[in-house]
């Protein structure tokens, strides 16, 4: 009898002893967010068309945050939202064009997390550097898996880019810095791999960020999930659809949607897996977007698209579960933003926020500030902000618009009251045209703050020649130079790196060239060396035994050919 009472004293101390521990354990964190996922591409949202369940259900139990905005573009918001900061602080300034490598000083919420002993993971996209010391690992992922540049079989993607209109599947993916040839397809690999990842980290602490590249183009979709769509009209939203629909918006909207509901799909098995574990009570969910839609569709009755500082462009889905401290699903009307993630959770998982540094966000559930009195900045122009050009400032409920010249008077600009007028029709620029100078003086103000930030007087620099990636490509998608360089032949181009004094190998691939001789020319900094050189059948053209001194340089390389320059399609450099 008294064995009996001291064996069930042991087990309720046990049981005792596992609640608190529960109690005490800091939450594990997972990010979902999706690549040109509009506002209205979830059928939460009044998309009748799409078929999302698994989305739905979670809205249904979560917080629902109904004012949260991003960057018009992907880079962008990637660095705010892992940084807490406006994106031109970190260095980012576009999605290509060398505007898309986050400063390795940046401090992301992966080294934050990693700091305070949680295990720290991403798969998909990443979009803030290629190479050492911008890559996920070097920013405080401690397991990634990747690919290269703003998508899957982009030109900055030399890895899958010559897969064509099959990039999508079977993709070769960068492990760790390891390339690997995975196989199926790319949003189904990328969250089997974060299953994996949570599943062994289950005991600890983890952040997990499931960072999906779709619905983005190439819009590539399993047959299965195209064949949902095929026989819909997603044009027929009546006055819901702002503009005139095309034969390839129609189309383009079918295979988006089956992307989208291969991505409902793995979510779902996401939300299966912490129930299965029994982590769901204190693991904290967040899904998201990173803009709105690049293609004509169905969005919720806002205006515009990808790219626009309009609200279609901007705005998105942002809900957040918690189970352990909110069990109650509720809408969230006050203003929220994707500076916001990191202080946010660094509240709720007992993070260090760096002190060196301005933090731009806020957190959402400080009770103490008033969230809606406060003005949240945005822009996008290619390669460098423009001044009014697509450029906002949100404050209160008033947005104030730029789409003008630089010396613009006020009546040029638009002013919407977002209360009333969520469509953004009515401009109240006459109205109030106090109210929209006072706030065109405030954009002024954080203009002119961001565009001195030191990592973009002083951009990011890929460095060559270190221990940690040896040799190194460097890809079309961080060339700098001309403005939209892509996969043109003829572009002047650039890339920003920094050199490790030794001596070092070249070699340089190029596409669609008809001749095979010319003459090649390196330029770093001062320093010029050039050849007559042959390409070979694959076109490739060597240059080596080149010696560099260390320090920072532009690496200037081009093909002469008939007095036309060209630009390598990728450069790879190997220190000897």
């Amino acid at each position: 009898m008294k064995g009996n009472i001291l064996f069930f004293f042991i087990i309720t101390i046990i049981l005792l002893s596992c609640n608190n521990n529960l109690e005490n354990k800091n939450p594990n964190v997972i990010i979902v967010i999706t690549d040109d996922q509009g506002y209205g591409d979830i059928a939460y949202n009044g998309n009748k068309k799409i078929i999302t369940p698994n989305l739905d259900k979670f809205a249904n139990e979560s917080l629902r945050f109904n004012n949260f905005h991003v960057s018009p573009v992907c880079a962008p918001t990637r660095s705010s939202l892992l940084t807490g900061r406006y994106s031109l602080r970190t260095g980012v300034t576009d999605t290509y064009n060398g505007g898309a490598i986050m400063s390795s000083s940046e401090i992301t919420l992966a080294e934050i997390f990693a700091e305070k002993n949680y295990k720290t993971g991403i798969f998909g996209k990443w979009h803030l550097g290629d190479n050492y010391p911008s890559r996920p690992s070097d920013q405080g992922f401690q397991e990634s898996l990747i690919h290269l540049a703003g998508g899957i079989g982009q030109v900055g993607d030399y890895t899958n880019y010559y897969a064509g209109n099959v990039s999508y599947y079977d993709p070769a993916l960068w492990h760790n810095n390891e390339i690997k040839k995975y196989e199926g397809y790319c949003s189904d690999i990328f969250t089997d791999e974060a299953l994996k990842f949570i599943e062994q980290n289950k005991s600890n602490q983890f952040f997990c960020y499931l960072s999906f590249n779709a619905p983005h183009t190439p819009l590539q979709v399993p047959k299965i999930y195209y064949d949902l769509y095929k026989d819909i009209d997603p044009s027929n939203f009546y006055e819901e659809v702002t503009s005139e629909m095309t034969e390839r918006d129609v189309n383009d909207a079918k295979k988006i949607y089956g992307m989208v509901t291969n991505i409902d799909e793995n979510f779902g098995k996401l939300l299966y897996k912490l129930e299965e574990l029994n982590i769901k009570e204190n693991t904290i969910v967040i899904f998201l977007s990173d803009n709105g839609p690049q293609q004509t569709r169905y969005v919720s009755n806002l205006r515009g698209l990808k790219s626009q500082v309009y609200n279609g462009g901007i705005k998105v889905p942002f809900y957040f579960s918690y189970p352990k401290l909110y069990r109650k699903a509720k809408d969230i009307d006050f203003f929220g933003a994707h500076i916001d993630v990191l202080p946010t959770l660094s509240k709720l998982c007992n993070l260090t926020i760096p002190t060196d540094r301005k933090i731009d966000g806020i957190n959402l559930f400080d009770e103490n500030i008033d969230k809606n009195n406060r003005d949240f900045f945005s822009y996008w122009t290619r390669k460098s902000p423009e001044l009014y050009k697509n450029i906002s400032l949100n404050s209160n409920n008033y947005k104030l618009v730029g789409n003008t010249d630089y010396d613009s008077q006020i009546e040029n600009f638009e002013l919407y009251d977002l209360v009333n007028d969520p469509t953004e029709s009515k401009n109240l620029i006459l109205e109030k045209n106090q109210l929209a100078m006072d706030m065109k003086n405030r954009m002024d103000d954080v203009y002119y703050e961001l565009i001195k930030s030191k990592n973009l007087v002083n951009k990011p620099r890929i460095h060559l020649g270190s221990i940690y990636e040896n040799p190194t490509i460097l890809n079309r998608n961080d060339a700098g130079g001309q403005r939209g360089i892509w996969a043109q032949n003829e572009k002047y181009g650039l890339w920003r790196v920094n050199f490790k004094s030794g001596v070092y190998n070249f070699k340089f691939k190029f596409n669609n060239v008809d001749q095979s001789d010319g003459q090649m020319t390196l330029e770093i900094g001062n320093s010029v060396h050039s050849k007559k050189i042959y390409l070979d059948d694959e076109g490739f053209a060597s240059m080596e035994n080149i010696k560099v001194d260390e320090g920072d340089f532009d690496l200037i390389p081009f093909l002469t050919i008939n007095r036309k320059n060209i630009l390598p399609f990728w450069v790879e450099v190997k220190k000897l």
